[in-house]
């Protein structure tokens, strides 16, 4: 049975066979008897790293570990609110902070990050907001007039599900729910071009 650690666009986290393209972590929530149910934060640096860094090599949700997290791809991390790990992914880390809109220490950042993507005191996601869709960059995720998760990119809409996206759509007109962070999508207006598993398409 497959662990309960693939986070969705819109951060949720579930159970899925799929094997990511990267990992990530929110701190440790789990105990020994999986996920916790309601905890999705123990700390407020979500980061985004590489499957593997020199060598080292990982129990999953062993005890007392942070919580070993998966992504499709690069644009679902940053749209659940992950940020890349100034570690094992130094130099996306470096990129992405000079097209941020945030200057100062990674804590700053983190702090606008999970302002955005948490709700305080209540420890679930926060509900996301409607934008126009012929304002996004590529790499934003989006919810369309149909409820259908997907990442925008020209004029397509690349529909998501956690073992790959479906065939292209047009990008929807109008308004749309926007479930990348802003801070994340003024990164990307600014030039950071977020890693999109396209490759990994359905047929």
């Amino acid at each position: 049975m497959p662990l309960q650690n693939r986070v969705q666009p819109d951060g949720e986290i579930i159970a899925h066979p799929a094997r990511g393209s990267f990992m990530g972590n929110r701190g440790i929530l789990h105990d020994e008897n999986g996920l916790h149910p309601k905890r999705r934060w123990a700390h407020q640096n979500w980061v985004c790293c590489r499957l593997s860094f020199k060598g080292r090599r990982r129990k999953l949700m062993a005890p007392r570990h942070y919580t070993e997290l998966f992504f499709l791809d690069e644009a679902v991390a940053f749209a659940a609110g992950h940020r890349p790990c100034a570690e094992c992914r130094a130099a996306d880390y470096r990129r992405f902070r000079a097209c941020c809109d945030l200057p100062g220490p990674a804590a700053e950042l983190d702090r606008q990050l999970h302002a955005e993507r948490a709700m305080p005191r209540v420890f679930r996601l926060r509900r996301h907001v409607d934008v126009e869709a012929a304002d996004l960059p590529d790499g934003s995720f989006v919810l369309d007039h149909d409820g259908q998760s997907g990442v925008l990119r020209g004029d397509a809409l690349h529909p998501y599900a956690p073992e790959g996206y479906g065939a292209a759509r047009r990008r929807p007109q109008g308004r749309v729910t926007l479930l990348t962070p802003p801070s994340v999508v003024a990164a990307f207006r600014n030039g950071y071009h977020p890693q999109i598993a396209l490759a990994q398409a359905r047929r």
